[in-house]
């Protein structure tokens, strides 16, 4: 019995009709919608529909692009503006364009010349020494260890990079003292006495710092890399009966290859930038003797208040570093 008592849809309003729906579903889609409902389009709307033409990799990226923008092209074009001036901060009012004068003077300047010197000397030892020593303690932990004693001794062994290098310098700047380090006390009584901060040695010290820090680095990329390389070229070389070295030098150099260009040439980045140390150790002495070009971009920019020369130092940098880099970074590449 319809409507009744046991009729479950007894009380229930009936369907609404077409003609009792919204007015933007009166027409079909062919239809082109009426005034009223393009004014009760949601918010954004405009936005979304500009999506598919624009790509939504690109609206995502649209947000990153800017910030970009604010914090490292803003900054860049300015500094690079400040090249081509002598602008000093406690003589603005002389502030001059002045062309190539700052780059062409750099040349002139011999201690900008024996910072850039200080700085290749640093690079080319520091990153040498740290792949050398990097991949024989690869090669020790990899084919001496068993998986959890190599395991300990490489986290062991990583503790120096998580140092922040401004302690370093301050650490080794009491162990090397050589008035009241540690070190010098210890070689004291065996006859030996060094100057590790002197005009012949500084360098070299701070390089050892670098090394000490900087060599776990190399450690990490290049055991990755050995515990990556397929074992069917080593199997073949022991079945005909190669030699240690033979392997390493025809087989293991060439299949790691890519991986030590890839850590040269990070860890050659890095070292470019080296400032910390000289702060914190030497302040670029004695005299120039570990005088760099960041600290002497540091120095001319915010000692001397010359930040058109500090900037025009900068740049050349740069210019070296990609000079350097780009080869390198190229030759990975098409590895």
């Amino acid at each position: 019995m319809i409507g009744g008592r046991g009729d479950p849809t007894a009380g229930v309003p009936p369907p609404p009709s077409w003609s009792n729906r919204h007015p933007c579903h009166d027409h079909d889609p062919g239809h082109a919608p009426s005034g009223e409902s393009r004014r009760r389009q949601p918010r954004g709307a405009s936005v979304i529909r500009l999506v598919p033409r624009l790509g939504i990799r690109h609206v995502f990226l649209a947000p990153l692009l800017i910030v970009l923008g604010g914090i490292v092209a803003y900054p860049l074009l300015y500094s690079l503006w400040l090249s081509f001036t002598n602008f000093n901060i406690i003589k603005q009012d002389q502030t001059r364009l002045v062309g190539l004068d700052q780059y062409l003077g750099l040349a002139a300047n011999e201690t900008y010349v024996a910072g850039l010197v200080n700085t290749l000397v640093f690079v080319g030892l520091a990153v040498a020494i740290e792949l050398v020593l990097g991949l024989a303690l690869a090669l020790a932990l990899q084919r001496v260890l068993p998986g959890r004693g190599r395991n300990a001794l490489r986290s062991f062994l990583l503790t120096p990079m998580f140092v922040t290098p401004i302690a370093v310098g301050l650490m080794f700047r009491f162990l090397l003292n050589q008035q009241l380090g540690l070190i010098p006390a210890i070689l004291e009584p065996l006859g030996v006495r060094i100057d590790f901060f002197g005009t012949q040695l500084a360098l070299f010290s701070i390089i050892a710092i670098d090394v000490w820090q900087w060599t776990p680095f190399m450690l990490l990329l290049l055991l990755a890399g050995l515990e990556s390389l397929p074992p069917q070229p080593f199997e073949a070389a022991k079945v005909d009966g190669a030699g240690t070295w033979f392997t390493f030098r025809n087989v293991t150099l060439p299949l790691l290859r890519p991986v030590i260009a890839v850590a040269a040439l990070i860890r050659g980045l890095d070292a470019f930038k080296v400032f910390e140390y000289v702060f914190a150790i030497t302040r670029g002495g004695p005299g120039s003797a570990t005088e760099t070009l960041q600290y002497q971009v540091y120095r001319t920019g915010f000692s001397f208040f010359r930040l058109g020369e500090a900037a025009a130092m900068a740049f050349v940098l740069v210019v070296i570093v990609l000079l350097l880099i780009v080869p390198l970074y190229r030759r990975v590449g098409d590895r």
